[in-house]
C-alpha cells in the first residue's frame, strides 16, 4: 500500500513513521511511505505558501495554488485520481471502521493544513475525504496522518508479525478489548486470573468475551449500541450501567 502525505513539515512525518513495525514493513516492501513538500510547489522567490486571509481575521492561510500542483504532481504520479484525506477538525471521527475501509485502497494521500487552514478553493477541487482524529485542534495535519498511517498500515497483510492481532483487538466487533496478562504469574502479589492458567481454551474465550463486553460497558457504553450482544450480555451491560448511574 502506497501513503502520500502532503505537508510543510515532511522530516516530522517521515522521523515518525520510518520507526518500530511500521518502519520495517516499509524497509520489507509492504509499505511505501512518501512525504511531499508542499512547499516545493511555492510560486514565489522565498517558497512561501501562505498568506492573509480575505475579509480579515488572525493568522495566515495555506494559498490553493501550491496546494493543488502538489497535488496534480501526485496524480500524475500516481495515473488516477486518488483518495485524499484532509485533516480537519470539522471532519468525520476517525475510527477503526474507517481504517479497515481506508486500508482497501491502493493509494491514500493525505493533505495536512497548517497556520489557519487551506483556502477553501482548492480543498472542494480535490479533497474526498474530511477526517478528524477529535474534538481539538492542533497546530496542524501531520500527527492526525501519522496516526492514520499507523492505524491503516497494521491492517495491510504481512506487517504485524500475528495477523490475528490486527483482526482480535480493541474495538472489534465494536467492544473494547479483554485485559491481558503475561509473566510472572504474580506480580505485587496480583495473580493472573486462574481461568487463564488451566489450558482450556472454550472457558478463556469465554471469559475473554465477557471481560470485553464489561470493559467497553464500564468505559465506553456508546460503543454498546453497534455491537452484537446475547441476551445474557445486554442483561450484564444494564446492570453494570445501572451501577453506574
Amino acid at each position: 500500500m502506497q501513503f502520500y502525505i502532503m505537508t510543510l513539515f515532511p522530516d516530522m512525518v517521515m522521523d515518525g513513521l520510518n520507526t518500530s513495525i511500521i518502519g520495517r514493513a516499509v524497509n520489507k516492501g509492504l509499505l511505501s511511505i512518501e512525504a511531499v513538500n508542499i512547499r516545493d510547489y511555492a510560486f514565489n522567490k522565498h517558497n512561501s505558501v501562505d498568506d492573509y486571509p480575505y475579509g480579515g481575521g488572525a493568522g495566515m492561510l495555506m494559498q490553493a495554488e501550491p496546494v493543488y500542483q502538489c497535488y496534480k504532481a501526485l496524480a500524475e504520479k500516481i495515473e488516477n485520481r486518488p483518495r485524499v484525506v484532509y485533516l480537519s477538525p470539522q471532519g468525520k471521527t476517525f475510527n477503526q471502521t474507517m481504517a479497515e475501509e481506508f486500508a482497501k485502497e491502493e493509494e491514500l494521500v493525505f493533505l495536512c493544513g497548517h497556520y489557519e487552514g487551506i483556502d477553501e478553493r482548492v480543498l472542494e477541487e480535490i479533497v474526498t475525504d474530511y477526517v478528524s482524529i477529535g474534538d481539538y485542534v492542533l497546530t496542524g495535519g501531520e500527527l492526525p496522518a501519522m496516526i492514520m498511517v499507523d492505524a491503516v498500515s497494521r491492517l495491510v497483510p504481512g506487517v504485524l508479525h500475528n495477523d490475528v492481532s490486527a483482526e482480535f483487538e480493541s474495538f472489534q466487533d465494536n467492544l473494547l478489548e479483554y485485559p491481558q496478562y503475561s509473566r510472572p504469574e504474580i506480580w505485587h502479589d496480583k495473580q493472573v486470573p486462574p481461568v487463564l492458567l488451566s489450558g482450556h481454551h472454550v472457558n478463556i474465550e469465554k471469559w475473554r468475551r465477557e471481560q470485553s463486553v464489561i470493559r467497553t460497558a464500564e468505559n465506553r457504553p456508546d460503543l454498546l449500541e453497534k455491537a452484537e450482544l446475547s441476551e445474557k450480555e445486554k442483561e450484564l451491560c444494564e446492570k453494570i450501567l445501572a451501577n453506574q448511574r
